[in-house]
């Protein structure tokens, strides 16, 4: 198994560069009326804005609190949680896909419900996870499934998005719409 110092670390000096596939735009967004993560200033008083953090799988910004700003010689993005940074309404754009169609475009997968645990490395992005959610074949959803583990690596899955869906709904200040990811590792009875 590869150490840490190996691998290529998830999005360190990559702004400017492809991180994910051309439908991925991820913004964070501190300034929508009425949402959940809205707020005029961070904890440091630094004014809430929208910051572009992907377009189009191209990493245009990190979130920054005063102190990562300065160490990256950028500027705070109003993204300072008191004692480190947090995103406000942060959301993956809607597609143009509606779910159904995303759905009827499986041959075999999963619809992911939930997720348990916490089996994320937010240095390599390596991902494991207790989950459950719908088995569908041959686009029709055949039946619940429970007791499995999804795992893969977040910089591989944000380049297998294959479809994103118009059913963008904000719950949540973490929120996206439903997506097609192309190849994940499930594991399971």
């Amino acid at each position: 198994m590869a150490t840490t110092a190996e691998k290529e670390i998830l999005l360190v000096d990559k702004l400017e560069e492809r991180i994910g596939n051309r439908n991925v735009t991820v913004i964070d967004d501190g300034l929508m009326p009425g949402m959940l993560g809205t707020r005029p200033f961070d904890s440091e008083g630094v004014p809430s804005q929208k910051t572009l953090a992907v377009n189009k799988g191209m990493l245009q910004n990190y979130l920054c609190n005063t102190y990562a700003a300065r160490k990256l010689k950028l500027k705070s993005t109003g993204n300072s949680a008191g004692i480190g940074v947090s995103p406000n309404n942060f959301y993956l754009e809607s597609g143009d896909n509606s779910p159904e169609e995303i759905i009827s475009s499986l041959d075999k997968g999963l619809i992911l419900i939930r997720t348990l645990g916490h089996g994320l490395n937010p240095v390599t992005g390596d991902i494991s996870r207790g989950a459950f959610g719908l088995w569908v074949e041959s686009g029709e959803v055949l039946y619940p499934v429970s007791e499995i583990t999804i795992s893969g690596n977040l910089g591989e899955i944000l380049n297998n998005i294959e479809l994103v869906g118009s059913d963008l709904d904000f719950r949540s200040p973490l929120s996206g719409p439903t997506i097609k990811v192309s190849e994940m590792t499930v594991a399971g009875q």
